[in-house]
């Protein structure tokens, strides 16, 4: 079954019980949830991510001061989600919007259910900025709300620029995406870049959980990664 089906069965409501997320997950379902410390059934992670994607990009959907049907469609499009499944989509992104919890709860709780996989917290940073690129602008408002959600995920403001620079390349610096000092020696660069290309292949986001419906966010950033590497590359005149 597709993630975005699973999304209406009632056991979703109770999969990350407490916190903002436990809470919208509850009004979704229709239960009450009791107040717990946030777990992820290690079944579903796909699941998780999933609601976090959709929760903090409707959060964001008011970083730019104005809230229209734009984002859900951006959401649509971006993530290819079927048109029988969208009311389910709709209906989450439409509480998370509602809700009067801020944003740095959701990032928190987020944070918190992911401590241990970094890579996904930034498979989902990843969707956040496809989200927020969908419309061609990327409005100061987003920029801030991005940068203050990876603060909140623990990233350093070195690991911000680089996934920052993997969605906008054409003006990046290409020491920037890579997330390397100019200083950087041949060893290192080609480590960092082996490292990046392993950590955001396909198949290492299909191994770590993140729904086949994300997978494809992997292809434009490996992209990016691969160009970056390329022009250090030819700078240095190294193989």
């Amino acid at each position: 079954m597709s993630i975005w089906g699973k999304l209406g069965g009632a056991a979703a409501g109770f999969l990350l019980g407490g916190g903002p997320i436990g809470a919208l997950l509850g009004a979704f379902a229709g239960h009450m949830l009791i107040d717990r410390e946030s777990e992820v059934d290690p079944e579903e992670p796909g699941l998780a991510f999933t609601i976090a994607v959709i929760a903090l990009g409707a959060k964001m959907a008011k970083a730019d001061g104005v809230v229209t049907e734009d984002e859900i469609e951006a959401f649509h499009r971006v993530f290819r989600v079927s048109d029988a499944e969208m009311p389910n989509v709709r209906r989450i992104f439409d509480l998370a919007r509602r809700d009067t919890a801020g944003y740095e709860l959701y990032a928190a709780q987020i944070a918190h259910i992911f401590r241990e996989r970094p890579a996904v917290l930034e498979d989902i940073m990843d969707g956040l900025f496809e989200i927020a690129k969908a419309d061609g602008v990327f409005h100061p408002g987003e920029q801030k709300f991005l940068e203050r959600v990876a603060e909140i995920f623990g990233f350093a403001p070195n690991v911000w620029r680089r996934i920052r620079a993997s969605h906008f390349p054409d003006a990046s610096d290409p020491y920037v995406i890579l997330g390397v000092s100019y200083e950087a020696g041949e060893e290192e660069i080609k480590r960092t870049y082996r490292m990046l290309v392993k950590e955001n292949h396909p198949d290492s986001l299909i191994a770590r959980g993140v729904p086949e419906e994300f997978v494809r966010l992997a292809t434009d950033k490996l992209a990016a990664i691969n160009t970056a590497y390329e022009k250090i590359r030819e700078e240095r005149d190294f193989r």
